[in-house]
């Protein structure tokens, strides 16, 4: 009998086993239930004693590596075996580690978005004044819909089957939440810098921008050269009537003033 290691996740003595049951009839029935049950049961035991960080880091990695057939496939026509054709992890390894499918979406989405979120916290805290702001918030716009419209895509799409099923609901407001309190954050951050109150609630504000985002992805997905563009100026304009750009401080004079010597032998 092989040593009792681990490959991809499960015990290589079960494997073992597996490989010589399929080869051989001299093992009954009975004894194979009985003997499969009991090194799952051990194996599931020493899982449930693993530490649970280093499950949850094996489950980002995995979700992260996924994310790109996710994005480019979609909903849909995804399946576990189907990430596992487009990446070096095994159809095993994926299903150990996710119940299902949505669990793998989920996971996956749910790593983007943060990222996502600490992008534009970042533009937030560097910007000093109101156009510094403006200019940071429409650049990360612009940017994460060039280089990254196909995830995107993925979260919208994760977010419509929300709607049709409950395994998507819980998670999706999650993240629409944390979407929203993000946009929050930068209006609260254009009040400061402009001296005046937002006009509209956090949720009407999510609304408008997500809006304006998801109508220049479809723009952007569908062949548009303007789309970016054309959202950035759509962006500004929308700030702009919510918080009005604070006066400019007027330009000092630089030029140094002349001798009074030299005005005198002038005159």
């Amino acid at each position: 009998m092989p040593p009792d290691r681990t490959y991809e996740g499960f015990p290589r003595r079960v494997l073992w086993f597996a490989i010589t049951r399929k080869h051989s009839g001299r093992h009954s029935a009975a004894w194979l239930e009985m003997t499969t049950h009991s090194r799952v049961k051990k194996h599931a035991g020493r899982v449930q004693k693993a530490p649970a960080d280093k499950f949850a880091e094996r489950r980002a990695e995995l979700g992260e590596a996924a994310l790109t057939t996710l994005a480019t496939l979609g909903y849909a026509r995804t399946s576990l075996r189907e990430i596992a054709q487009n990446s070096e992890f095994s159809h095993g390894v994926l299903h150990y580690y996710f119940s299902d499918k949505v669990d793998l979406i989920v996971c996956s989405v749910k790593q983007y978005k943060a990222r996502c979120v600490t992008r534009y916290d970042h533009a937030v805290d560097t910007a000093t004044t109101y156009d510094e702001l403006m200019e940071g918030f429409l650049q990360s716009l612009g940017d994460t819909l060039q280089g990254e419209g196909h995830v995107h895509r993925l979260w919208y799409d994760l977010r419509s089957q929300a709607l049709f099923e409950a395994a998507f609901h819980d998670d999706v407001v999650e993240i629409d939440k944390s979407l929203e309190d993000m946009i929050w954050r930068i209006m609260s951050r254009f009040a400061e810098l402009s001296g005046q109150a937002p006009g509209l609630p956090p949720s009407a504000c999510y609304a408008l921008f997500d809006g304006l985002f998801l109508q220049a992805l479809l723009k952007h997905l569908s062949g548009d050269a303007k789309a970016i563009e054309d959202m950035q100026a759509d962006v500004r304009q929308s700030i702009e009537r919510l918080f009005a750009a604070p006066p400019s401080a007027p330009k000092k004079n630089t030029r140094r003033a002349a001798p009074t010597a030299l005005i005198k032998e002038k005159k």
